[in-house]
């Protein structure tokens, strides 16, 4: 059961490292940039809007894989 976990893990990990290379390599020549407001008045870095879009997919593939592996429930006695 610790193995299936592990994969779960590696694989949703393999996965969003994959699309966020590609979403770094998709978002090179857009021009429509946006900045996000962290906290008051912390702004951060002009970013495409695409990139931002990928960003929340990429962190949704990750927790998503991330909390499957975590709550899969113990099998630790087989039913007969």
């Amino acid at each position: 059961m610790m193995l299936l976990r592990l994969r779960l893990l590696f694989s949703s990990l393999a996965g969003a490292l994959l699309l966020f290379s590609l979403l770094c390599l998709g978002a090179q020549n857009l021009e429509d940039r946006l900045s996000l407001r962290l906290g008051g008045t912390a702004r951060s870095a002009p970013l495409p809007s695409g990139f931002v879009i990928g960003l929340a997919l990429v962190l949704g593939v990750l927790s998503g894989g991330s909390a499957t592996a975590l709550l899969l429930p113990l099998d630790e006695d087989p039913q007969p």
